[in-house]
């Protein structure tokens, strides 16, 4: 007896999906979990896997198709049921004869009448010089149109609706991350050999940030659509945007705030890994408080991020660059050295939160950076 494969629930509040490709064909065998579709929502880009093993008998949805939660997919035979009656499949209608048409005489035409009109000459007067002809060619034009992919149009939804729906402004200021630097230097090898983790600057910048919001709560926080009320989340779920070759897609750790810079930096690196191999959840991509997008892998200096609603801020962080530098001396004057220097920029929702308020999270930011007082 065929069977019904359905479109499966795929993450809170998801209650449809977007067919972008069948993996498998009307005959094809397929084994129990073996991908059947990819389909994209709003928040992922995903595999369906078949429940069962078994023949696919029919396709009911096609390619570009939006298919609700629940609502079926494909007939599927399970292996080792026998031939089936497929009785679920609607009837194959009866062939229709179409009705014999009679065939129509033409008369014939009747016979042509020819009338000679008397010959009228006329002789314009001579116009004397030939204007040159003019040719014009277009450009060619190389130009290629490509319908936008259902995550990449999701992007670009959500960051309009982001600039239109919250009172948007960036902060910068620049924080010496030479002892930092110093410090992953050091520890980085055992760090590695211990946790199987690169050590990135990036879980330093984290934790900074996780620390700082603590004293800035206003940053980690939501603003109603109505502007009359504000929610201060006691715990830190915290967005790393992850560049992935479907587009920026930023997965959340919870409770960030419960982890040291080894938890964040091992969490970090897990979440990204299984974001651009397509692997994330999509309940692991919702539900986040504050970001952090680091620009400066791809060696921008600053950005101005856009806020990812209902967030209040989001953090950027800049290429780590060495620089020379005047550095007080102790004696009123300066010496000159060259430093590990990094932007800080902060984007932040200007309807709960004041630019002093935004300088003075980086500020704390900036400090524990450059403190560089992490256990690790």
């Amino acid at each position: 007896m065929s069977t019904h494969v359905t479109m499966p629930a795929l993450g809170e509040n998801v209650t449809e999906a977007f067919i972008t490709r069948w993996l498998k064909r009307a005959g094809d065998t397929v084994a129990a979990d073996e991908p059947l579709l990819e389909v994209a929502t709003d928040k992922v880009d995903t595999e369906v896997p078949a429940p069962f093993a078994g023949t696919i008998h029919e396709l009911l949805a096609k390619e570009n198709d939006t298919v609700a939660v629940g609502e079926p997919l494909a007939i599927v035979e399970p292996a080792g049921a026998g031939p089936a009656s497929h009785s679920d499949a609607p009837p194959a209608p009866e062939p229709v004869t179409p009705p014999a048409v009679p065939t129509v005489t033409e008369p014939a035409p009747a016979p042509a009448v020819t009338a000679t009109a008397p010959a009228v000459t006329a002789t314009a007067p001579a116009v004397t010089a030939t204007a040159p002809a003019v040719t014009a060619t277009a450009p060619a034009d190389d130009a290629r149109v490509e319908k936008m992919s259902r995550l990449r149009q999701t992007i670009a939804t959500r960051m309009v609706a982001s600039l239109q729906g919250s009172a948007q402004l960036t902060t910068v200021l620049e924080a010496d991350v030479t002892t930092l630097a110093r410090l992953r230097a050091r520890t980085k090898d055992a760090f590695e050999a211990r946790t199987g983790t690169r050590l990135s600057f990036l879980p330093f910048f984290a934790k900074g940030a996780i620390e700082a919001l603590r004293e800035h709560p206003m940053l980690n926080a939501s603003v109603s659509d109505d502007n009359t009320t504000a929610t201060y989340h006691s715990a830190c779920h915290l967005g790393i945007a992850v560049d992935t070759p479907r587009g920026l897609m930023v997965p959340v750790i919870r409770d960030a705030d419960r982890l040291d810079v080894e938890g964040l930096a091992v969490a970090i690196a897990d979440v990204a890994g299984r974001t651009r191999d397509g692997r994330i959840s999509p309940d692991e991509l919702a539900g986040g408080t504050f970001t952090i997008t680091n620009t400066g892998s791809r060696g921008a200096l600053f950005d101005t991020p856009i806020l990812n609603p209902p967030q209040t801020g989001i953090l950027g962080t800049g290429a780590i660059v060495e620089r020379v530098v005047p550095r007080p001396d102790g004696t009123g004057g300066h010496t000159i050295a060259v430093r590990s220097m990094a932007y800080l920029s902060v984007s932040y929702d200007h309807r709960l939160v004041d630019g002093a308020d935004a300088a003075r999270f980086l500020s704390t930011i900036k400090n524990h950076i450059e403190r560089a007082d992490f256990s690790i």
